[in-house]
C-alpha cells in the first residue's frame, strides 16, 4: 500500500487559488509573502484577485501553480510520500515537497524557466495540439512523416497525446492525424511548442541555473518526466531536469511505473483535479484523491 503524491503543471490555475491556504495557515502565509519578495511582484494579489488573462501569462502561471502546490504540501496534515512525480512544471513542486530543493531555490528556478520559455516562444512562434483517440505509436509515426518540427510532447494517458512544434507543422499534423483515425486533433491555446526541440534556447538558459543550484538527497524517489524512472541521486535528478524542456513528458509511463513499484493511492497536490483523471485512465484500480 504505497502512496504517491503527484503535482500538476500549467493549465490547472484558477483565480482565487491559494487564498484559503493563505488565510488559514501561518506557514502558507510565510511562503506566499516570501514569494512576492523573491519574484519582485505581487503574485499573491494576481492569484487571489486577478483576472484569468493576468493569471494566464507564463511568468505568472508557473510560479503560481508551484506556490499553491508547495504550500499545500507544507501544511498537509499528513505528507508522507513513498514516491512523488510532477507533470512538467509540477516536477519542480515535487522536488521541493520531497526536500530535494529548498523553496527559495525552487521558486527562482521556476521563475527563470517561465521567463526563458516565454522568450523562446516569442523568438520562434510555435504551438501544441491535443490528439485524442489514436495510439501513441501512430501519433509518433505521423509526426515523423512531416517535414517540419513536430514531436510527441505529453503522453498524458492512453488515447490522449499532446504534440508540439512549428505552427505550420502542427497545422499539417492535425489534418494527418484525423486522416489516420484520430477522434479529434485540437490546437491548444498555449504560448509555444513546450517539450520540443524549439525550447532549446530556454533549456540552455535554465541549464546554467540548475547547475548552480544545490540539490539534496530527497525523502523519497521522484519519478521524472524524461525517463519515467525513480531517481534519488541529486546529480541524475539535475541532468533529467535540464533535459525536461526539450523532451516529452512521459506521464502515462511514469504512472505505470509507479503502479508497478507498488503505488496504490495517488494524491494530487496543487490546484485542480486534472492528474486524478489521468491516473484513473491509466490505471483503473488506483485510488485517487486531493491532498487533505
Amino acid at each position: 500500500m504505497k502512496k504517491a503524491y503527484v503535482f500538476p503543471g500549467q493549465g490547472s490555475q484558477f483565480v482565487g487559488m491559494g487564498k484559503d491556504l493563505y488565510e488559514q495557515h501561518d506557514e502558507a502565509k510565510k511562503l506566499f509573502d516570501k514569494a512576492n519578495e523573491i519574484l519582485g511582484f505581487n503574485i499573491t494579489e494576481i492569484m487571489f484577485n486577478g483576472t484569468d488573462e493576468e493569471l494566464k501569462q507564463t511568468k505568472v502561471t508557473q510560479p503560481a501553480i508551484f506556490l499553491h502546490s508547495v504550500a499545500q504540501a507544507a501544511v498537509a496534515a499528513e505528507f508522507q510520500p513513498d514516491m512523488v512525480a510532477g507533470h512538467s512544471l509540477g516536477e519542480f513542486s515535487a522536488l521541493v515537497a520531497s526536500k530535494v530543493l529548498s523553496f527559495e531555490d525552487g521558486l527562482r528556478l521556476v521563475s527563470k524557466r517561465a521567463l526563458a520559455m516565454q522568450a523562446a516562444c516569442e523568438a520562434n512562434p510555435s504551438t501544441m495540439a491535443a490528439i485524442l483517440g489514436l495510439e501513441d505509436e501512430k501519433v509518433e509515426e505521423v509526426c515523423a512523416s512531416i517535414d517540419e518540427v513536430v514531436v510527441a510532447a505529453n503522453y498524458n494517458c492512453p488515447g490522449q497525446l499532446v504534440i508540439s512544434g512549428s505552427n505550420k507543422g502542427i497545422e499539417i499534423a492535425c489534418e494527418k492525424m484525423k486522416e489516420a483515425g484520430a477522434k479529434r486533433a485540437l490546437p491548444l491555446p498555449v504560448g509555444g511548442a513546450f517539450h520540443s526541440p524549439l525550447m532549446k534556447p530556454a533549456e540552455e538558459e535554465l541549464a546554467q541555473a540548475i547547475e548552480e543550484t544545490t540539490f539534496s538527497q530527497g525523502i523519497c524517489p521522484i519519478y521524472q518526466n524524461v525517463d519515467a524512472q525513480p531517481h534519488t541521486d541529486p546529480k541524475e535528478i539535475k541532468e533529467n531536469l535540464i533535459k525536461q524542456l526539450t523532451a516529452p513528458v512521459r506521464w502515462t509511463q511514469s504512472v505505470q511505473q509507479m503502479v508497478a513499484d507498488g503505488a496504490t493511492h495517488f494524491v494530487e497536490c496543487g490546484p485542480g483535479k486534472v492528474l486524478q483523471g489521468l491516473v484513473k485512465k491509466i490505471e483503473r484500480t488506483a485510488e485517487v484523491s486531493s491532498i487533505a
